[in-house]
């Protein structure tokens, strides 16, 4: 509240102005700002830091030696891709919207004189359903039937939890185990990053790892060997598959 105090010398001159002084008392203005701030840190909602959930690596013992090699029965390698247009703007699909991202892949070593094991083109697609039951499509599918011993168990394992057989800790502790487990067949999956791919397209593929229960996978950049055969790839078909680098040009 503010108070007005008059200031009285004595003598005064005729058609003299009075002196007065004004004092404002701050009290109740920070009685109200300590109310408020207990207001806001009561009622306010703290922001939660969004996370990516990956599958980490297994802690199997592997002889250093063997660390970057795999068998050639599990190895199964992904190329990926990402379509410009002339604008050097990511590409979308007409009928869905999406950015357009390829995903060239061969299982096993590869083939250099381009006899067998040749690369195959797929996308992202994710699952349909069909008649009511859910089919996997694009590289998803090809995921689930490279991890099938895996992918079997944990959907006995997801079956139980939502009868309520099992409580959601114990599915997600013996799903880490199942997807871990030596005893069953498992890929190792490569995935390999072309020059012109969005972070999209890989974090599109790290989750592909994480639906299929994939436990092994790794990084890594395209060697000269993965060049050629996409330029035998583009040969077979007539795609354009090499393009140039334009990546670094575009404007977000």
């Amino acid at each position: 509240m503010a108070e007005v105090q008059e200031h009285d010398s004595g003598k005064k001159k005729k058609g003299a102005q009075k002196k007065m002084t004004i004092r404002v008392d701050f009290t109740p203005m920070v009685d109200m700002n300590m109310l408020l701030i207990t207001f806001f840190m009561l009622c306010t909602t703290m922001i939660k830091s969004q996370t990516l959930q990956l599958t980490l690596p297994t802690n199997e013992k592997v002889q250093k030696e063997q660390q970057n090699q795999a068998k050639k029965s599990e190895a199964l390698t992904l190329i990926l891709d990402t379509e410009y247009t002339d604008n050097n703007l990511p590409k979308t699909d007409e009928a869905t919207g999406k950015t357009v991202h390829n995903v060239y892949w061969f299982a096993g070593l590869p083939d250099t004189t381009f006899q067998t094991n040749l690369l195959a083109k797929e996308s992202f697609m994710g699952d349909t359903k069909e008649n009511g039951v859910k089919v996997q499509q694009g590289i998803r599918k090809i995921l689930r039937e490279q991890n099938k011993d895996v992918m079997t168990n944990y959907d006995e394992l997801k079956a139980q939890w939502k009868n309520r057989e099992i409580s959601k800790e114990t599915f997600d502790s013996l799903a880490k185990k199942n997807a871990a487990d030596s005893t069953l067949t498992r890929p190792v999956v490569i995935i390999k990053p072309g020059p012109n791919t969005t972070y999209e397209a890989l974090i599109n593929a790290l989750d592909e790892m994480q639906i299929n229960q994939i436990a092994r996978y790794s990084i890594q950049l395209p060697t000269h060997t993965d060049t050629l055969l996409l330029e035998n790839y583009q040969q077979r078909t007539g795609e354009t598959v090499i393009r140039p680098t334009v990546r670094k040009s575009v404007v977000y």
